[in-house]
């Protein structure tokens, strides 16, 4: 296993964004968008996040219950990008200054009860949405490959799928790379291979876009909710363990106290892909 270095420590990390020298995640239970460099912590009522993208400006876009709001780090100010939903988990730019985005059924989580179908989304620059696939069973990790063709997806409890993008960001054909029932996070590499996080996994999978295994790599704990690559050089490697007994706690709707889940960096072996950023006026 490869050298990790603790970074943090929470109850339920999850949220993953790293910009140059600023690593900011989320902790789903305590709340707030937290910032490792300065120690700022933004929306510090928001909780249940599970994706961040940063826009143009420079603000932050953060998932959550009812939708996505923004926030500028600097300045302060807040508002409400997507509403009028139940949740949203992960983000991703669409490479054109919009997003694509998972919804999930949050209420019921909060509730411990099973959660409904989940959506796959898009939202264009100029702010119009749509829904591209209904009927899945959870949303999480997202990536758009390179050529802007291909968009991967983490559908969890059941497998990592890819669908071909047609005009218009239209979903082609659903198709399955591995079944991975604890499919979580992803991050893409600069050779075009996704990197796999498991909520029950102690490693993560890097994948080919065709579905073929290339590495593992063995992680400092049972479980990875997401991963992001970063540093000067994009081969910093982050992940966030957590426990899954916390996870099953998540479920079922149970407090979670302790201090079970931390935040790691070590090296990777191929540098990641950058993540862009969305083009969208906020208000």
């Amino acid at each position: 296993m490869p050298d990790f270095e603790e970074l943090t420590r929470g109850q339920y990390l999850e949220g993953l964004l790293v910009e140059g020298d600023d690593i900011w995640f989320t902790d789903v239970t305590r709340g707030g968008v937290h910032n490792l460099a300065t120690g700022q912590t933004v929306l510090p009522q928001r909780t249940m996040i599970g994706g961040l993208l940063m826009n143009g400006d420079g603000a932050l876009l953060v998932a959550g219950e009812g939708g996505i709001d923004w926030v500028h780090p600097q300045s302060g100010a807040s508002g409400t990008l997507v509403s009028g939903v139940e949740g949203v988990n992960e983000m991703r730019p669409d490479g054109q200054g919009g997003m694509f985005f998972g919804t999930i059924d949050l209420p019921a989580i909060l509730r411990g009860e099973k959660p409904g179908p989940s959506t796959i989304c898009h939202m264009a620059a100029d702010g119009t949405q749509r829904v591209l696939k209904e009927g899945l069973v959870f949303a999480n990790g997202l990536s758009l490959d390179a050529s802007g063709s291909l968009l991967l997806f983490n559908e969890s409890f059941v497998a990592v799928r890819s669908f071909p993008l047609g005009p218009d960001f239209a979903l082609g054909e659903m198709r399955t790379l591995i079944d991975k029932p604890d499919c979580d996070g992803m991050a893409l590499d600069v050779e075009g291979n996704a990197w796999i996080s498991g909520f029950s996994s102690g490693e993560l999978i890097c994948l080919t876009p065709s579905g073929e295994e290339v590495r593992r790599l063995a992680l400092p704990g049972p479980a990875c909710t997401n991963v992001r690559f970063g540093g000067p050089d994009m081969s910093d490697l982050y992940v966030t363990i957590v426990d899954p007994a916390d996870a099953q706690k998540l479920a079922e709707g149970a407090p979670i106290t302790a201090q079970n889940s931390a935040l790691y960096r070590t090296r990777a072996p191929v540098p990641g892909a950058p993540i862009g950023r969305t083009e969208f006026v906020l208000g």
